[in-house]
């Protein structure tokens, strides 16, 4: 399997366990479930950045890019991790509001 097949499946699954988890999360009210399926989403999200990375740094040098495109890699990396501090917050607030009330 290369590395964009094996993206566009991570894609296909992260779909399914996101829309699954986020139905059953809305359905019990639950935090944890619906943080999972917050945990799903950026999952799903970090594949399509993936998937996005690799057609990009699969790309030959060209005259501006002398070295080719693998540097999309480190800047996919930072965006996932932007994402994942983002959600972190978000169930953080969720946590503490629910604590609290």
């Amino acid at each position: 399997m290369n590395k964009k097949s094996a993206a566009l499946s991570s894609i296909i699954a992260a779909v399914f366990l996101t829309l699954f988890k986020f139905v059953v999360g809305l359905l019990t009210f639950s935090l944890g479930i619906l943080s999972e399926a917050l945990h799903s989403l950026l999952d799903l999200l970090a594949a399509l950045i993936t998937y996005i990375s690799v057609n990009i740094s699969d790309k030959p040098a060209d005259k501006s890019h002398h070295y080719g495109h693998g540097k999309i890699d480190n800047l996919s990396a930072l965006i996932e991790s932007v994402l994942l501090i983002v959600t972190s917050g978000w169930i953080i607030y969720e946590a503490v509001g629910r604590l609290t009330s």
